[in-house]
């Protein structure tokens, strides 16, 4: 056997794994199962999948026994019969496609897999391969028993786990390396976690109630939970993958072709990012759901229901990480020496068990408490940016007049009474710059429409932090947002009478927001604010975010989906709008501007305001590595997402319209107006006063009275009467 690419790090184990004591039954009974299905030694088209020793030795019963250790007898078969599908779905994949290269020939096998899903009635499709006849028995076995909801969720997180593959053979195909951002996101579905967890539900009887499924806190905890179990995988199974199989999908390759560090260190990183997952996993589960559930008044079943659930999304991650030390399809040699576990014959006491977990938490506690103890106004070394335009940029000729109509727009509001923003404060913003290049073609009273959406976007992201940040006054934004939505009747009703500048600036824009537009724009603003509070909470806390929360929800903060829904003026189909290069287009171009914004933003946010929410901040905390490392970094992910979405555009579009019958150039305007959205905003970045040692130089921390009696006066005149 060769020898190990790096050694196996310090985990964050925080619950010990248990063992399902009907293991033995699952074992007989999945062995009986597969074999009936012709998994075991039978030729797919002339290759044997799986031997009976292949199947012995990844013991795919024990995986289910300690994933899920409350489980009874017959749920764990079921369970266990579900796992030996799914990676025999993997091992067919990988000999028949991934291996010949053929995604023609996938991409027709995976459509057929979805005959034998039905949300509804019965299979009526033959199936004709061992893949399909396992799909076929497990539907019929499971999905009777569940609600409409979960049978939705564990559809499309089955769909996506199959389709996804054509990603991963794509990457194969073309010799191609996703960057981190990308990896994560398609990792979570093709690596197939969220589908597990969709099974824990089943498995506990216990599903999330829907109501609340699609809200913030439960996605999170699926997504902490699907990284940290997709990543953790990665570590081990990346001598077999990266070595043998020539796979591109593995996080730790990923590191470490994106970063250029050994592969030791690479192992170190995806680590440590599973430890900042675990971490946000349970930030999220103790502060976030409770808020939740009283938000949506869930009732004390559901309540219990959900905490079940989460329950068993600890259990899995810690049954999965004593599998994969004994599994014999993972690269563990030496990892259970004078470890003990729960396993048979060894160890399983409570203090042994204690033991491991009390040396995990203190393995891990220097990076949690890096998180908590950032010291705020710090000085910044590092060099302003430079960024060219990564697209041909036309400007509105409408620029300089709608710079005019802009400022006495803001002036009518009253965004420019002193106390957040003056005019110097508005020009030096300069968003009619910015309108300018995102809408070149749009008439003078459409261009005013844009400049002053980004004109109330950016007042009022200064806003929040201004006004409810340094009291940590949560209740109070919480209030002012359901005011801001209430400014957005859509039934045609009259919105409430505004109580000041941030309320008349978004009750003017609604009344000359198109009606076609305005459920995406709401939805958009409504995503907008809400990310705000999480900002706020993470300041009142001190705590700097985990990496990929931060990513995902910069996105929100940045105000990418308020600027792409004035961009996209029904320009995507809704048959094409939720599909993955359309998605890949507007993510990889959100996540370039935003982390423009955090490489030119970084000394204003962090030297003056006492920002945590900065890219460059949480690459340096994540990485414990100097500033100009971590700003290098951001700008490196900045350009790896350009070049994705130009991937998208050039290889991955032409596919996806090809496939749907569809024009080559029948998406071209969506694509230019994110063209232009990102040549637009590279532009102001570069050329806009907002950043500028001049402007900062004005800074209401150098030169005027910031104590907290007088932050208080002037910031009292912006709430509403009563609070």
């Amino acid at each position: 056997m060769p020898e190990q690419p790096f050694v196996l790090p310090e985990f964050y184990l925080p619950h010990p794994a248990r063992l399902n004591p009907h293991l033995e039954g699952a074992r007989v009974h999945s062995k009986a199962w597969a074999t009936r299905l012709d998994m075991i030694d039978v030729p797919q088209h002339g290759t044997v999948i799986w031997t009976e020793h292949d199947l012995d030795s990844h013991d795919y019963a024990l995986l289910c026994a300690y994933t899920h250790p409350d489980a009874g007898a017959e749920e764990l078969d079921l369970i266990t019969d579900w796992y030996v599908w799914v990676f025999y779905f993997d091992d067919h994949f990988l000999e028949l496609y991934k291996r010949t290269g053929d995604i023609e020939s996938a991409r027709t096998y995976l459509g057929r897999l979805e005959l034998f899903m039905p949300a509804d009635g019965e299979i009526t499709a033959k199936p004709e391969n061992p893949v399909e006849r396992g799909l076929a028995d497990l539907w019929a076995r499971t999905v009777p028993h569940r609600s409409t909801g979960w049978r939705k969720r564990f559809i499309a997180s089955t769909k996506a786990l199959l389709d996804e593959s054509l990603w991963e053979l794509a990457n194969i195909n073309e010799g191609r390396l996703a960057n981190p951002i990308e990896y994560v996101e398609m990792r979570r579905k093709v690596g197939g976690a969220p589908w597990s967890a969709n099974l824990i539900e089943h498995s506990v009887h216990a599903e999330v109630p829907d109501e609340i499924a699609a809200s913030r806190p439960l996605e999170v905890l699926r997504d902490c939970f699907a990284d940290s179990v997709h990543l953790r995988n990665d570590l081990f199974s990346y001598q077999r993958e990266v070595q043998d199989e020539g796979e591109l999908s593995n996080g730790v390759l990923v590191f470490e072709e994106f970063l250029g560090i050994p592969t030791q260190r690479a192992a170190d990183a995806v680590n440590d990012l599973i430890t900042s997952r675990l971490h946000q996993f349970e930030h999220t589960a103790f502060t976030e759901v409770p808020a939740l559930f009283d938000e949506h008044g869930v009732d004390p079943a559901a309540r219990a229901a959900t905490f079940a659930y989460v329950k068993g999304l600890q259990d899995w991650q810690a049954g999965g990480h004593e599998w994969h030390l004994r599994s014999s399809r993972y690269m563990n040699e030496g990892a259970l020496a004078g470890r003990g576990g729960p396993e048979l014959g060894a160890a399983a006491g409570l203090g042994t068990s204690a033991a491991r977990v009390f040396a995990s938490v203190l393995a891990t506690a220097p990076q949690r408490l890096r998180a908590y103890s950032h010291t705020p106004f710090g000085e910044v070394s590092t060099p302003r940016p430079s960024f060219e335009v990564p697209f041909p940029l036309r400007l509105s000729p409408h620029l300089e007049s709608c710079r005019r109509r802009n400022v006495d727009w803001a002036r009518r509001t009253g965004f420019l009474d002193g106390v957040v923003w003056d005019e110097r404060k508005l020009r030096a913003a300069d968003l009619p710059l910015c309108a300018a290049g995102l809408h070149p073609d749009a008439t003078a009273d459409e261009l005013d429409v844009t400049s002053d959406w980004l004109t109330w976007g950016t007042y009022a992201d200064d806003y929040y932090p201004a006004v409810f940040g340094p009291a940590r006054d949560l209740a109070a934004a919480k209030a002012a947002n359901l005011r801001l939505s209430a400014c957005m009747p859509l039934d045609g009703s009259p919105a409430p009478a505004p109580l000041n500048a941030l309320e008349s600036g978004l009750a003017d824009l609604w009344a000359r927001t198109a009606p076609a537009e305005r459920l995406p724009v709401r939805r958009a603003v409504d995503t907008m604010t809400s990310s705000w509070l999480w900002e706020l909470a993470n300041q009142a806390h001190n705590r700097i975010p985990d990496p990929i929360d931060y990513i995902e929800m910069r996105r929100r903060t940045f105000g990418s989906d308020l600027t792409t829904a004035l961009a996209r003026r029904g320009a995507v189909p809704a048959e094409l709008a939720g599909t993955r290069p359309v998605r890949t287009l507007e993510n990889s171009a959100g996540d370039y501007a935003a982390l423009l914004n955090d490489l030119y933003s970084y000394r204003k946010e962090i030297r003056f305001e006492g920002e945590l929410h900065n890219g460059v901040l949480v690459v340096r905390n994540f990485l414990d590595c100097a500033e100009d490392r971590a700003f290098a970094v951001v700008g490196d992910l900045a350009r790896a997402r350009l070049a994705e979405f130009r991937h998208a555009a050039d290889v991955e579009l032409p596919v996806l319209l090809a496939g749907r019958g569809l024009a080559p150039d029948a998406l071209g305007g969506f694509v230019e107006r994110l063209e232009n959205w990102m040549a637009g905003i590279a532009h102001w970045h570069e050329n806009v006063g907002r950043y500028t040692d001049t402007e900062l130089g004005h800074h209401p921390r150098l030169g005027q009275p910031t104590g907290l009696g007088t932050s208080a006066l002037r910031i009292s005149s912006l709430l509403p009467a009563g609070r």
